[in-house]
């Protein structure tokens, strides 16, 4: 049994609860460039158009609901002897609704409100607009709390550490095309830690983990927190 077990979640896992990706053919992200709305420089040019897709976003993750799969993340932390640390790279609360506490997401939340001026942040109203004011400076420069295409990702040296400390590292339902978190895996390896992958098909990184087990995380996720809970 691992003392500690470190998991990171990308979209494949949030996929299963109605929320795509930007690699689908279909849905929000295939009405628009990644560069137009996941990036700074596509803020700067048109900020009504990157609110009005965050906003449809945010309505979408509001009325989304947990899955299997983070069902049974919340289920081995709260009953897992060590510790359970969940990161995802996703934006939604998918994990918290589940039951999941603690979740780091490093890139940000489509339920937080950011002020690119002085940095105060908020919780976001459920629809967002461009001459929204800061509570704190009243700066009319308030933008989603996510993290963008070339922006760092939040609580990297927290995560730096956990990484460092894993007897387990997981990871589940993310592509690893995504710097940094594409090389989680290979710090943790680094560090000791054994490492195992969820997926619906292999990852870019897939050779890197020790083993890997495929087909949806809300059948899978289920039947390996059973094995680990015992």
């Amino acid at each position: 049994m691992s003392d500690k077990i470190v998991i990171l979640t990308g979209a494949g896992i949030s996929a299963e609860s109605g929320l795509g990706t930007f690699r689908d053919e279909g849905g929000l992200w295939a009405q628009h460039r990644i560069e137009d709305v996941a990036t700074p420089e596509g803020f700067a040019r048109d900020p009504i158009l990157v609110h009005e897709f965050y906003n449809a976003r945010r309505a979408q993750a509001a009325k989304a609901q947990p899955n299997a799969g983070h069902q049974a993340l919340a289920q081995l932390a709260a009953q897992h002897p060590g510790e359970v640390v969940v990161i995802t790279q996703n934006v939604d609360d998918l994990h918290e609704k589940a039951g999941s506490q603690g979740v780091i997401h490093m890139h940000g939340t489509l339920s937080g409100a950011l002020c690119s001026a002085c940095g105060h942040r908020w919780q976001a109203a459920l629809a967002m607009q461009p001459q929204d004011s800061c509570p704190h400076c009243a700066g009319t420069t308030t933008r989603p709390d996510v993290v963008w295409f070339g922006e760092i990702p939040y609580a990297m040296q927290t995560i730096e550490t956990h990484l460092a400390e894993a007897d387990l590292f997981v990871s589940i339902g993310t592509s690893a095309q995504v710097y940094p978190a594409a090389n989680f895996v290979q710090a943790a390896a680094a560090a000791g830690a054994r490492t195992l992958e969820f997926n619906l098909e292999p990852s870019a990184m897939a050779t890197r983990f020790d083993d890997c087990r495929y087909g949806p995380a809300s059948k899978t996720l289920p039947r390996w927190v059973a094995e680990i809970l015992g």
